[in-house]
């Protein structure tokens, strides 16, 4: 597995990806926006997103941020293929999106949650990466 920075040619695979994912936690799969065109909502305003492409060239997860006040970026998209969990790419990819924040200057990393029923497993991820809660709903991490 590794972690590439996001190239068009994998557009298709990464939001199937994604649908699946959510599927596989028993939400309605739809389309997030930004993920239609991830040149314009994070690259050319120089933020990041990336990619984890597995052996055979397939995406397995992705995580993206946006710069969110003047010292924090907020993470986006941090999803990873419903039969890859728990191998360690949610963890890879959020320490690649970290490190680049803190590189760019940003001092915190921040995670929004949303509703309790649709990121149950993201309310267990983050606090075990760090993250703590400064307000309901959203999560901090000094960089």
């Amino acid at each position: 597995m590794k972690i590439i920075p996001y190239e068009k040619q994998y557009r298709d695979d990464m939001i199937f990806m994604v649908l699946e994912a959510k599927n596989a936690l028993g939400r309605v799969p739809r389309l997030n926006e930004d993920l239609l065109d991830v040149d314009r909502h994070y690259l050319l305003s120089g933020d990041m997103f990336w990619l984890a492409i597995d052996e055979d060239d397939r995406v397995i997860g992705c995580i993206g941020f946006n710069r969110y006040g003047p010292d924090s970026a907020k993470l986006h998209r941090l999803y990873v293929k419903y039969n890859r969990k728990r191998q360690g790419i949610g963890t890879r990819l959020l320490e690649t999106a970290e490190q680049c924040m803190k590189g760019k200057g940003y001092r915190y990393a921040v995670a929004h949650l949303g509703r309790m029923e649709e990121y149950f497993e993201s309310r267990q991820f983050y606090p075990k990466q760090g993250y703590t809660e400064y307000e309901p709903g959203y999560l901090r991490k000094a960089l």
